[in-house]
């Protein structure tokens, strides 16, 4: 049953993506309000398909933890899920993403219009700097920087070390940093067809104001986010017994 529908959900969420992309591909010359109604009506369609293919919903804890300026958002980053609900999470958003994703038909011109903030992780510390700068516009223009700070998918119960552009984030820019926990990978897992019915939780925690030196706002944020995760795991029921799965 899982598997037919994940395979219903795939075969529904290409035709919505490409349908809806190509029908929308003059907004994109459009002021940039109108672009971010196309998106978010993209991803309200995406998540009508998981609730009601899938059965895969979600909520949202820690909401009081929101900053109530300017903030970097440091996430964790176990499914391709996460990179959807961020458009439903935050008003809008401008999310660190891998550059080779602008250069996808539709989603990388709607990615570059958004105000997304391209990384080439192989450049690096050039690539730190480019973040930085444009972290740094996108903050003065009224959007909160998302960043996730592992750089990529990780399995539930994975500790992958933390990447050094979150900690450059950081040292920058002089805002707090609001560690984000998901419990993502245990319904929409990486490198699996399979998307398995259940609620994700996200967990927003308290933040970690500006002013701390390198290695303990990097152990702070890494033991909030993992062990909030780990809570969040278990909670589930642990790795092996994923709640909802069938």
């Amino acid at each position: 049953m899982t598997w037919l529908r994940s395979l219903a959900f795939q075969a529904a969420f290409y035709a919505w993506t490409v349908g809806l992309g190509l029908a929308t591909l003059p907004a994109l010359l459009l002021p940039r309000p109108v672009v971010l109604g196309v998106a978010r009506l993209w991803i309200d369609g995406t998540f009508w398909l998981l609730s009601s293919v899938v059965g895969l919903t979600y909520e949202v804890r820690g909401e009081a933890h929101r900053a109530d300026g300017p903030a970097i958002y440091a996430i964790k980053h176990q499914s391709a899920w996460e990179a959807l609900v961020l458009m439903r999470l935050f008003r809008d958003p401008a999310i660190v993403v891998k550059e080779q994703l602008v250069w996808v038909p539709i989603v990388g011109w709607y990615l570059v219009r958004l105000g997304m903030i391209p990384i080439d992780r192989r450049a690096g510390a050039g690539t730190l700097m480019r973040m930085v700068r444009k972290a740094r516009e996108r903050l003065a223009a009224g959007q909160d920087v998302v960043v996730f700070p592992e750089g990529t998918r990780t399995a539930p119960g994975e500790h992958p070390p933390y990447r050094p552009g979150i900690a450059a984030l950081y040292a920058a820019l002089d805002v707090p940093v609001v560690p984000v926990a998901v419990n993502s990978g245990l319904y929409w897992a990486r490198r699996e067809f399979a998307k398995r019915p259940g609620r994700i939780v996200v967990s927003m925690l308290p933040a970690i104001a500006p002013g701390l030196h390198r290695k303990p706002f990097m152990d702070r944020l890494r033991d909030r986010i993992e062990s909030e995760t780990a809570r969040l795991t278990e909670e589930a029921g642990g790795i092996g017994g994923r709640t909802g799965a069938r």
